[in-house]
């Protein structure tokens, strides 16, 4: 794995890396893999723990992870490379290509049925979708809602239904709030791998094998792993506790989120999380995005894709965590504004995002600092460890410049 090899030296990560052991050592995560760039460079890669620790199986970079919303990131390149191409402008309302999608209804404010709705004043655009502003929601985050309950008694997320019977469903169920008002992370990108389906022509998995996994060598990147390479997935795990993410303990949950789930072919194509990768896959994307070299996308797409597209004063939020302010979204990932108290105070300006188990990747120009990390833990998008090893990151390349 030549792409993997440490080109830059000087710079000591034995900080971060005790520090994730000791997460290992806690009971708290089977392993983790990460990689750091400055510049296109790469200035450490490390495997801590295990693939599989009930088996004893050693990290290694070539073991494959769920990597869930990491997904994301490869489906709006997607839709930016058709952006590309004039197939579509930003703002064009979703209904010119996915008619079933227009004139919409928005649930009024406080509604406890589905009946209770108002007009749109606006149409969805393309834009909103990409950065989650379009009134959409996900059926995960919000239990207990008129619309948690419609998607999931209306099986929005079953994996034997196509993308295209996911827009059916969506169709007939109202908006949250008014498109482009507000902000809250949804089956929106799911909505641009079928919109890349309708303006290629093609299944959503050929586009993007075609058009981004084999020109970026990324070989172990996809929707099933080969049974081949099933011995190289790794073990997935919950945590003790969902509310105590430091309390000790790891059960095992290989048959999430379905049994079976990544060993044989599904119907759902799910371009906002159905993908599995590898370390080596996943820097081969990050570094694809970076000044220096070929570049997936033009220099110019690639900071309209790192660009706030929130209004003003608007930030992301999640049903657990509440509002995080200063943390906007652009057309790929959440963008840092201004570092948080658990944030480095050099992300100024990163643009990164995760999975739901612990995978995530980073990208801040100002600080000319790229990474990678993966594990697998139920809901550890925010865990801890994930904060603490981009903050020792951030220090190990201070540190050697």
């Amino acid at each position: 794995m030549e792409y993997l090899k440490v080109t830059a030296t000087g710079y000591d990560f034995a900080p971060a890396r005790a520090a994730m052991q000791r997460y290992i050592d806690n009971n708290l995560l089977s392993g983790i893999s990460s990689a750091v760039m400055v510049g296109r460079d790469l200035v450490d890669v490390s495997c801590v723990g295990w693939a599989d620790k009930e088996a004893q199986i050693p990290l290694r970079t070539d073991h494959i992870f769920r990597v869930f919303s990491n997904t994301k990131l490869i489906t709006s390149c997607a839709a930016l490379l058709l952006l590309e191409e004039g197939r579509f402008k930003l703002d064009d309302p979703i209904e010119k290509f996915i008619p079933q999608l227009g004139h919409r209804k928005v649930l009024r404010l406080g509604a406890t049925s589905l009946n209770e709705t108002e007009p749109a004043k606006s149409s969805i655009t393309i834009r909103q979708l990409l950065s989650h502003t379009a009134g959409l929601s996900y059926g995960f985050f919000d239990p207990g809602t008129v619309i948690f309950k419609a998607l999931n008694e209306r099986g929005v997320h079953n994996p034997n239904t196509t993308l295209a019977d996911m827009v059916d469903v969506l169709s007939d169920l109202p908006l949250i709030y008014q498109p482009g008002t507000s902000w809250e992370y949804s089956l929106a990108i799911d909505v641009v791998a079928r919109l890349v389906e309708v303006i290629s022509g093609q299944t959503f998995d050929k586009f993007i094998q075609a058009r981004i996994l084999d020109p970026l060598g990324m070989v172990d990147t996809g929707f099933v792993v080969p049974q081949k390479d099933q011995g190289r997935l790794v073990a997935y795990y919950a945590g003790a506790d969902l509310m105590e993410p430091m309390k000790p303990g790891l059960t095992r949950t290989d048959n999430a989120p379905f049994p079976g789930a990544y060993l044989r072919p599904v119907a759902r194509l799910n371009g906002g999380g159905g993908l599995v990768s590898t370390l080596p896959d996943m820097v081969a994307l990050i570094r694809s995005l970076l000044p220096g070299g070929p570049t997936l996308l033009k220099p110019e797409t690639i900071a309209l894709m790192m660009s706030n597209q929130l209004p003003e004063g608007q930030w992301i939020r999640f049903a657990m965590m509440g509002e995080q302010p200063g943390k906007v979204h652009g057309l790929a990932g959440g963008i840092i504004q201004t570092p948080s108290a658990i944030d480095h105070p050099d992300a100024a300006g990163e643009f990164y995002w995760g999975g739901v188990a612990g995978t995530q990747w980073w990208v801040c120009p100002k600080a000319n600092v790229a990474g990678v990390m993966m594990a697998q833990r139920q809901m550890a998008f925010v865990h801890p460890f994930s904060f603490e090893f981009k903050r020792m990151a951030y220090d190990a390349v201070r540190r050697g410049r």
